[in-house]
């Protein structure tokens, strides 16, 4: 219960739009997902997951291969600045894998 309050705290902050949409991150126990969302339109513009990768190495290593990708992808549309959303998670670990590597590839947060 806990957990859904503060989830609605940071979403209610955090919102995109079309000339910067939200990047949001969801961590399962296995995988990482994560989206490009216009909230404007209500569309998902790009949405990626870790299920994808066929590379061997551990889930920090894969999200960062996913930010990567990510990032292409997001450049490919031309979509250079996006609304970081972690959503409930720390910034730290799998997520901060995928943040910056999603930076290094070019992605403005």
């Amino acid at each position: 219960m806990k957990k859904l309050k503060l989830r609605k705290k940071i979403r209610s902050k955090i919102s995109g739009t079309a000339t910067r949409p939200r990047l949001n991150i969801f961590k399962s126990n296995k995988y990482v997902y994560a989206q490009i969302i216009d909230d404007e339109k209500g569309h998902t513009l790009i949405g990626i997951s870790q299920k994808s990768i066929k590379d061997k190495g551990n889930k920090t290593q894969k999200a960062v291969i996913l930010g990567e990708q990510l990032a292409e992808k997001a450049l490919e549309k031309k979509i250079k600045k996006v609304v970081f959303d972690r959503g409930i998670y720390r910034y730290h670990g799998r997520i901060k894998a995928l943040a910056d590597a999603a930076r290094k590839k070019g992605l403005i947060f």
